[in-house]
């Protein structure tokens, strides 16, 4: 009896135990994002069980019939960490994972460099990216702080009354550094110094930073690099996003962006942006406010149409209105160019439009223009500065590849009207600047590249201007990158556009001479590692650099302390150096971005005697951070610059140190993420509070009235609001809501 009960015993268990497993298999829904989208052709794997699974256009994977007990879950995806975990089905139910992919190296597609789209790593040119994700971690209402994130990139603030400034690169002066909207230059002269503001975050895509000259390409003004802001595609646009943030100094901005839709055939983005700040802060007590007050409002619209065989065809606009004014705290419009309250206004009026359309040919051919118009109506003081501005832009090119060569041959034609009250215009100038180009980059078997290109520019005042470019990349293996590159830039002065200090009324501006054009030749060395893991990735980038400028024009504030005196430099100067950054990136997932920049820039008169130039420190560096948990989405953001010392501008037996300290601006971030799109953040900003001291010369007395008093002004100080080298903003609070809808 025994034995026969265990033989049924033994049948039952054979047979029931499948039956019993079928009965309570279990369901598996698997949510795979990344960034909160989700990601479509993931790679879902249940690697003990043999059964796996691509994502759909939903980023889900589903299963069924899986066995109840624990499992090992496996998500891949190209450029993210892989996800590993196991999970315990229990009978009959519906299992719902969600998998937050974390980014590892994302190949990057980048145009700057030889305006033509390529991976980043492929690019002859090293180029530097700003995604809208580094956008968020510090959140800032304009694209002027947000480039300070690269390393050698610094914004300067040239003016402590009416903060404008402008962005130098690799210590060069901003007037050198070409921003260019979509690959077109809309941004230069006075827009280099009102321009920046007002171009939504929110619809901006990346941003490319290209160091060094580039005039092959980009003709006029790019002698120390090129920042190149790309707008979203359409296509890619969330149909409404906002952003909402306000700070404990009071300034409100509001970011709203919209995708829109014309039939089938046509997408297009609207955005618009409104800052607002209207609080005469005077924290450090010199009777001036510590930031300018701005209401600014920019409306954006670009749209994109459908073509056959995917040919480009685009076209967008810009309007921006702007009402800035910095001065004692007690100034009112009615003192407005008045002697008796000093103030600094400017009303702003700017038009951009341009568009982008590829040529129905065989081979690739395209066209781009644009155009741009620029009113100015300031005073500073009692000094009147009204001035307008239009720059139109055309240009056409091909890009074709033939065997291993890949050419870019094209021509450009920029044409300049300008036009102020000041006694240096007598008359309004135009200037038609007509120029040629070609480029080669020869593929040299399959790790290397070779890219040279000439372009010739005629001005109609200095006839033909020359400038070559020649560049070699090396892949040394699938981890190490080098590259080799050389090249000229010009720039033809417009000194009132682009030199606030010549018309903030406080020194006598003396032109010296006739400007000639400014040259610049410049060569870098750079190498890239990487170094992937499973559960971490490093990247190692390196440049050493050197650019040597001829016919420099730099503002003389040394030889009178009334005067700032411009001149063709008789001698010769340079800037060199060297950057090291450092990426390093986990499955944590944890982000850490360090760079540090040391330069040598000065200027060598004809006898070879060096000065340090003004406001360009030898040491920098930037610093960003963030860990994100991933159950509670809560992120800790963590972003900042560092400086040491920099030559100021003085005057003779200033009280003040001709160098300024060290010091670093720190910020804070904290943010929430939400089912539906939504994020909470808050933060502080320069949470180490730093803020220059004595930043205006004597500003008890604006107009110089008693400047000859030898008993209140024994040394003979005038007004002076040129010595800075930091925001006068200190430590504030900031809250904000950024929703993205899907």
């Amino acid at each position: 009896m025994p034995y026969k009960l265990l033989y049924f015993t033994y049948v039952f268990a054979l047979f029931a135990t499948p039956l019993a497993a079928q009965m309570a298999d279990a369901r598996v829904l698997v949510q795979v994002f990344a960034d909160d989208a989700a990601l479509e052709h993931a790679t879902v794997y249940f690697p003990d069980l043999g059964l796996g699974a691509v994502t759909d256009g939903g980023g889900q994977a589903r299963f069924t019939n899986l066995p109840v007990g624990e499992h090992l879950l496996e998500v891949s995806y190209v450029g993210y960490f892989n996800y590993q975990k196991r999970w315990r089905t229990t009978p009959g139910d519906t299992l719902l994972i969600r998998v937050d992919l974390q980014p590892q190296l994302l190949e990057t597609v980048v145009v700057t460099g030889s305006m033509r789209e390529q991976r980043r790593s492929d690019s002859p040119i090293p180029v530097d990216v700003i995604s809208a994700k580094l956008f968020a971690r510090n959140p800032t209402p304009n694209i002027f702080e947000a480039v300070g994130m690269v390393s050698g990139v610094q914004p300067v603030i040239n003016c402590n009354v009416c903060n404008t400034g402008d962005i130098q690169i690799n210590g060069i002066e901003g007037v050198y550094t070409q921003v260019l909207l979509d690959g077109m230059p809309i941004v230069s002269g006075l827009g280099a110094v009102y321009g920046l503001m007002g171009i939504p975050i929110s619809l901006i895509d990346r941003i490319e930073v290209v160091k060094g000259p580039a005039g092959t390409l980009y003709g006029s003004e790019a002698m120390a690099g090129q920042i190149n802001i790309i707008t979203r595609s359409p296509d890619d646009a969330p149909p409404l996003a906002a952003d909402v943030m306000t700070t404990t100094w009071g300034e409100h901005n509001v970011d709203i962006g919209a995708k829109l839709r014309l039939g089938k055939a046509m997408t297009g983005l609207l955005g618009i942006n409104g800052f607002w700040f209207d609080r005469p802060l005077d924290k450090n007590g010199d009777g001036f406010t510590d930031v300018a007050q701005q209401q600014r409002v920019s409306v954006f619209n670009k749209w994109q149409w459908k073509r056959p065989d995917g040919k480009v065809a685009q076209l967008g606009t810009r309007y921006v209105a702007e009402d800035r004014w910095g001065g004692q705290t007690h100034w009112t419009r009615a003192d407005r160019g008045g002697d008796q309250v000093y103030g600094e206004s400017i009303y702003t009026h700017r038009w951009e439009v341009f568009g982008n359309y590829q040529l129905p040919t065989v081979q690739p051919m395209f066209v781009q223009a644009s155009y741009n118009t620029h009113r100015q109506d300031s005073y500073y003081g009692d000094v009147s500065y009204n001035a307008r501005q239009a720059i139109g832009f055309v240009q056409a090119y091909l890009d074709r590849d033939i065997g291993k060569h890949r050419l870019l041959a094209g021509g450009a034609a920029r044409y300049t009207h300008y036009d102020d009250n000041t006694p240096a215009t007598a008359t309004a100038s135009q200037t038609l600047l007509p120029g040629v180009f070609v480029q080669d980059e020869l593929r040299i078997g399959r790790h290397a590249d070779l890219l040279g290109g000439l372009r010739m520019d005629w001005h109609p005042d200095h006839g033909p201007v020359w400038s070559p470019r020649i560049a070699w990349h090396a892949h040394l293996g699938e981890r190490q990158d080098v590259r080799l590159s050389a090249g000229s830039g010009f720039r033809v002065v417009s000194l009132f556009t682009e030199d606030h200090a010549a018309l903030s009324g406080a020194r006598e501006v003396v032109v010296a001479e006739t400007l000639r054009p400014e040259r610049a030749w410049s060569g870098n060395l750079n190498y890239n590692l990487r170094i992937p893991a499973d559960r971490w990735f490093v990247s190692v980038d390196a440049t050493a650099f050197y650019t040597y400028f001829t016919n420099r024009i730099l503002p003389d504030y040394d030889t009178h302390p009334q005067q700032i005196i411009y001149a063709n430099l008789t001698g010769h100067s340079a800037t060199r150096g060297a950057t090291v950054q450092v990426d390093y990136s986990n499955a944590w997932p944890l982000r850490i971005n360090a760079g540090t920049t040391w330069m040598d820039v000065y200027v060598a008169d004809a006898e070879g005697v060096k000065t340090q130039q003004i406001r360009a420190p030898r040491w920098s560096g930037t610093l960003t951070a963030n860990y994100t948990h991933p159950a509670s989405r809560i992120a800790v953001d963590v972003t900042g610059n560092w400086f040491g010392p920099q030559r100021l501008a003085t005057v003779p037996l200033d009280f003040r140190p001709a160098y300024s300290p060290w010091f670093a601006l720190l910020n804070v971030q904290v943010s929430r993420t939400f089912k539906g799109g939504f994020t909470l953040y808050g933060g502080v900003k320069n949470l180490l509070d730093f803020v220059p001291a004595h930043p205006i010369l004597r500003p008890e007395d604006p107009f110089n009235r008693t400047v000859d008093d030898p008993i209140t002004n024994p040394n003979g100080y005038t007004f002076d609001p040129t010595y800075n080298f930091a925001p006068l903003q200190g430590i504030r609070g900031f809250v904000g809501v950024r929703w993205r809808g899907n």
